[in-house]
């Protein structure tokens, strides 16, 4: 019985390496997408910022 008690302990340490990477693989991918958001946020804010810019200087030499 030694035999197949260490063949089912290896397999269940396996099963929970196997889980922890799948794991591992989800949270990467979760924060690859967060940092994906957050950059295209922050090209929006600067996309605004810029276009209010431009808006502010044509009603300046409008009114000069």
């Amino acid at each position: 019985m030694g035999m197949f008690d260490d063949a089912k302990e290896t397999a269940g340490e396996a099963m929970e390496q196997a889980g922890r990477a799948v794991e591992d693989g989800v949270d990467r991918v979760k924060d690859k997408a967060d940092e994906m958001s957050a950059d295209a946020k922050a090209r929006k804010a600067e996309a605004d910022a810029e276009s209010v810019h431009r808006r502010n200087e044509a009603k300046e030499e409008l009114r000069d």
